[in-house]
Formats: C-alpha cells, structure tokens, sequence
C-alpha cells in the first residue's frame, strides 16, 4: 500500500491570506468562538512563542509589540476553501478519505511507476495556483507512516521540504530520522500516553518503533500494538471513502454577552436547532431523541451557577426543523431559571436513525414539511445560512457570540464578494 496525507499549512491564516494578501509575512493568529484563545497561528506567530490555545488577552502585549493581526474565525469561509481543495486533490486519486478540514489521506497504490516525489509537488502546485492555499505532502506505506512523513515535509527533515516520500529513504536513514522526532509527533499518542511511554524510556518515534508490539499490547491497548506495526511499515488501517453518519449531532456556543431571559434563550436554542437539523438532514438522518441544556459561567465564582438540561424523547423520530424546535422550546421551558446569567446553551440530536424508515405515530396530527425542508436546505445553500428560518430564532440576535475582527464571507456570500476597482 502507498498512501500520501496532504495537509493544509496554517489553514485559518492561508485561508485569510488568499483574500488579504496583505497579511502575507506578517504574524497572524485566527482566534475561537468570542474571541477566546489562538485556534491557528501563522509561521511568524509560532516563532514569537505563542502556543496553540493561548487566550488573546495573554498575547495582547506581545500582539503591540510585533505588530499580530488577530482576526476572528470565519468557519464559513473555511469549510469552503476545504471542500474546494479536497476536490482538487480529488483529481490525483481515486480513492479520498477527508480525514479533517485541512487533511485527506489519497490512495497511491498503482502509481509505481511515477516518480512520486514529483507527484507530490504536483498536487502542491495545483493547489497553490488554483486556491491560493499551501499544502505539504508526507508519503508512506501507511497511514501512520504517511502522517509521520507530512510533519518531516512540513518541518524539512529527511533532506525533503514540503514533500516527503519515505520510500526513498533506507532502515539505516529512517531510524536516524525517527529518532529525532519525540513520540509524542505520532498519530494516536496523546499527551497522556506520551508521559507513560516516556516513563517507560521510550521518548522518541524510533523507540516506539523498535519497542515490542505484543508486550506493548498488554500493558496499553491494542491500539498502540498497530501504531508499532504501522510504523514498521504493516498497514493496520484502511483508508475510508465513505465517512460514518454521526451518532449524534451537537450545536452549541457561549454567548458574545450574558443571557439572561428566556425570550433570548429561545432564540439562541431555535438557531441551534436549525444548523443540527441542517447537519442531520445531509447525512439523511431522522432523530429520536432531543436535548436541550443551558448554564451559566462557571468560572465566574461570585456569580450565581446554574445549569439545566433535559432529554426529550420524540413521538416520531424527525428531521423537521420545525418539529425539532417546538420539542427543543418545550424542555428550555422546564429547565429555565430567572435570577441567572447564562453565559451558554445548546441542544444535541440523540437515538439517530436513518431516514426512510420511520415508526409512524398513528395518532399524530403533525404536517409533513419534508418539500419544505428542502426547499430551505437549497434556499440557504445559494443565499446563505439563516436567508430562511423559523421565526422563533428572532432577527435581532444580541446573543451571538462575539466576532470582532471577522472577515468577509468571500466564497458564500454574494454580497460580501471581492470587488475590484
């Protein structure tokens, strides 16, 4: 088996940057929801220390000192510039597994007879000058490996820069390699493991990869005993093409400002529930079960704490977003508390099943707005997200989530277009 993992650099920024091309150069960090903490930083950051998950109020003197641009993240835009450059890098390959926003693995197998290397900056080049967006590009007989050789192409060791096919590197170069990278680079091995295996003398790739896989197996996980084989070149992993429906779906968010009366509690819950309907529909999935939750802060101590939820089981499982609203409203009622600053709610799609093959109610008077739905899923996909929506998630919205330094919808929104001139 041949596989390359192409993996977007710096996504958020080189997103930002393909639009303002006066951020290239300059330090960048793209911050979380409400402006909280770094969720992607670009080179120039990196170098000043700045650590993924650093809260921007910590980086602020550093930020007036070396001149950081901190622009709040624009998710629409990422998901976008994703689904454009995975279907160029569908181009290279038959078989894709999108394995993240900013990462596919590509199945190489029946290409021996290309120079793959050159296969490799091929897809860079395409990328590049097709989205503007850089991309490196780690080749190996497995996926683990393949991970393993896109961190050597992204940091240029091994002697390669920007791609990296382990193939050409001999036993005697690769242990030298590996032995150079910490085991705590290798996919799978968490913080947590990493301190174990470390207490155990094994501190670095080649450690792991020379350590006993059965031995490892009993004092571990079975998971670790194929992270050994795979770095030894023994493919434990298939590549999925088709990605698993979810098993429950999530929406939630903290709020830009407290919340304190139900009014805009509902709002916020009704805006929540329309995205998961949206997610549960595309995967063609009806839900069971719906639960709503809502809290205050809890890291504020001098403050009043609270925090509810309930699960409500559903007459018929739905895709409704209407339906899913009204149950969703229903159970915010119940657990909804005056006298209290609610800093975040949500709700989850739980007991999810396919759609197609529903258990009928025969006593429900419910309308089938299945043609609606439709409609408003394709309505939203041209115009935009919320262009229709339930009335019940308001217009004025005073809770969303605080977004300061956010940039245009550049690719999803017509009115937010480039112009020129």
């Amino acid at each position: 088996m041949t596989i390359a993992l192409v993996d977007g650099n710096n996504f958020y920024v080189s997103c930002e940057r393909v639009f303002n091309p006066r951020l290239e150069g300059r330090p960048v960090v793209v911050l979380s929801n409400n402006d909280g903490m770094a969720v992607a930083r670009s080179a120039e950051v990196k170098a000043l220390g700045v650590k993924m998950g650093t809260p921007w109020f910590k980086m602020k003197d550093l930020a007036r000192r070396h001149g950081i641009v901190a622009l709040s993240s624009n998710y629409a835009l990422y998901a976008d510039m994703s689904n454009r450059m995975m279907a160029v890098l569908r181009q290279f390959s038959p078989d894709q597994e999108i394995y993240s926003i900013d990462e596919c693995f590509l199945n190489l197998d029946g290409f021996a007879n290309r120079d793959l290397v050159r296969y490799g900056q091929a897809m860079r080049r395409r990328v590049k000058d097709w989205l503007g967006l850089p991309v490196c590009v780690g080749i190996a007989e497995t996926k683990t490996l393949a991970k393993l050789a896109n961190h050597c192409a992204k940091k240029a060791l091994a002697g390669t820069d920007s791609v990296c096919d382990f193939a050409r590197l001999s036993d005697a170069e690769r242990s030298r390699v590996f032995s150079t990278i910490d085991v705590n680079e290798i996919w799978g091995v968490g913080r947590r493991l990493s301190e174990q295996l470390i207490a155990r003398g094994i501190t670095s790739v080649e450690d792991l990869r020379r350590a006993d896989a059965k031995t490892l197996r009993r004092e571990f996980s079975v998971v670790l005993e194929r992270t050994v084989m795979e770095l030894n070149g023994i493919a434990c992993l298939e590549l999925e093409e088709a990605v698993a429906n979810k098993q429950q779906i999530i929406s939630s968010r903290s709020f830009g400002s407290y919340v304190h009366d139900l009014e805009a509690l509902g709002e916020a819950v009704a805006s929540y529930i329309a995205i998961a309907a949206e997610k549960l529909r595309s995967q063609g999935s009806h839900a069971g079960m719906v639960q709503v939750f809502i809290r205050t802060n809890p890291h504020r101590a001098n403050s009043p704490q609270y925090q509810g939820g309930l699960t409500i089981p559903l007459a018929e499982a739905s895709d409704d977003t209407l339906m899913l609203t009204r149950a969703a409203l229903w159970g915010l009622k119940r657990i909804y508390r005056p006298g209290f600053a609610y800093q975040k709610a949500g709700v989850a799609f739980l007991d999810l099943r396919a759609a197609g093959t529903p258990q009928i109610d025969m006593f429900s008077t419910a309308r089938d707005n299945t043609r609606l739905m439709a409609a408003m899923d394709r309505i939203n996909g041209i115009w935009g997200r919320g262009t229709l929506r339930s009335a019940a998630e308001g217009s004025g919205k005073k809770w969303q989530m605080k977004r300061e330094s956010k940039s245009p919808a550049y690719t999803t929104q017509w009115s937010e277009l480039p112009r020129v001139g």
